[in-house]
């Protein structure tokens, strides 16, 4: 399958393919992609001079701090496309949101899944920011120098540019498999 004519110019001149050939923003045209299995993984950290621990542990109210920050990570996910201009409304197959709680770091990682014509990454990234704002409220009364960190694709499977994986050791990416192995890799 071929690219439309609109996106191909943008991708041929190694730009961006939300322009198009006169510099104007469109939404990518996907409908001659095949559908493929799409995989997404982002990961932030919240970082906290406070006993995260003691900070998150329990319910408040009626509300436990860690599984509301889940629940606003995955409801992101599902509203990336009202969020991000020319992002493509999907209908999602899998989110997962973990979040792991250190004495002084809170781990979130999101995990998005799709059969699509579109990727998948907007949505995972979606996910784990919204996750990583929600626990940063929750600290925000006993820490606040409290900061969200390091919002990273670590994963991505699937569609025409191929599955790759970023290195925990450099924040390099490495390809997995023959697809567009040398290109967007850092020298």
């Amino acid at each position: 399958m071929s690219t439309p004519p609109s996106d191909r110019a943008g991708v041929e001149a190694g730009g961006l393919t939300h322009l198009d050939e006169h510099g104007h923003a469109h939404m990518v045209d996907v409908t001659s992609k095949p559908l493929t299995r799409r995989v997404a993984v982002a990961r932030c950290t919240v970082a906290t001079a406070t006993d995260a621990t003691k900070a998150l542990a329990g319910a408040r109210d009626g509300l436990d701090k860690v599984q509301a920050a889940r629940f606003a990570g995955i409801q992101a996910a599902k509203l990336t496309s009202s969020l991000i201009p020319l992002c493509h409304p999907i209908r999602l197959d899998r989110v997962t949101v973990d979040v792991t709680v250190d004495v002084h770091a809170v781990e979130i990682t999101a995990v998005t899944e799709i059969v699509e014509r579109t990727g998948i990454e907007m949505e995972a990234l979606t996910a784990c920011a919204v996750a990583a704002l929600s626990i940063f409220d929750a600290l925000s009364g006993t820490d606040p120098e409290a900061s969200i960190e390091h919002l990273t694709l670590w994963h991505k499977s699937g569609g025409r540019s191929g599955d790759w994986q970023r290195s925990a050791l450099t924040g390099e990416v490495a390809r997995i498999g023959e697809s567009r192995a040398t290109e967007n890799q850092p020298e």
